[in-house]
């Protein structure tokens, strides 16, 4: 059906088919080293916990270093970003707390244990590609177009030469 198939998973809700996924990182407080071992591990089952109550969030990749978190994730446009990274750092924060007494001790009194910011960065196609994909997606200019997508019954999103 289609020459190459591109290998990018599109998400189906009710009314809307996307393919959302954003770069997040996020530091403690004081980017203090202690994100290793245990409290490594334990974070992982956290952020796990944290997708069976928000089962709309998916992880693509994820990278816990010593003092930073890097995270690959896609949820549905009628989520903001914002709202996405709190859920995460809300429930693990307090989860770590709660397990590590170092961790309690050393963020008392200090409004929680992530740093308030973080990093967003969206993950998409070749800009090229869009910008052509955009400038050419009009009736009358359809067939000059030299890429054409479609979002196949599959969820994949097709990628043809014409």
């Amino acid at each position: 059906m289609c020459d190459t198939i591109l290998h990018m998973e599109t998400r189906r809700q009710a009314h809307y088919v996307f393919r959302c996924q954003y770069h997040i990182v996020w530091i403690p407080r004081y980017r203090y080293k202690f994100l290793t071992g245990g409290v490594k591990k334990y974070l992982e089952n956290k952020l796990d916990e944290v997708r069976k109550h928000y089962p709309e969030v998916e992880y693509i990749e994820r990278n816990i270093q010593d003092d930073h978190v890097h995270i690959i994730v896609s949820f549905p446009p009628k989520m903001s970003v914002s709202r996405v990274v709190q859920i995460i750092k809300a429930n693990t924060g307090r989860a770590l707390r709660e397990k590590f007494d170092f961790i309690r001790e050393r963020y008392y009194c200090r409004g929680g244990m992530w740093s308030v910011g973080y990093f967003v960065s969206t993950v998409g196609l070749d800009e090229a590609m869009i910008k052509r994909y955009v400038k050419y997606d009009v009736p009358t200019k359809l067939f000059t177009l030299s890429c054409c997508f479609m979002v196949l019954k599959n969820n994949s999103i097709c990628h043809r030469s014409l």
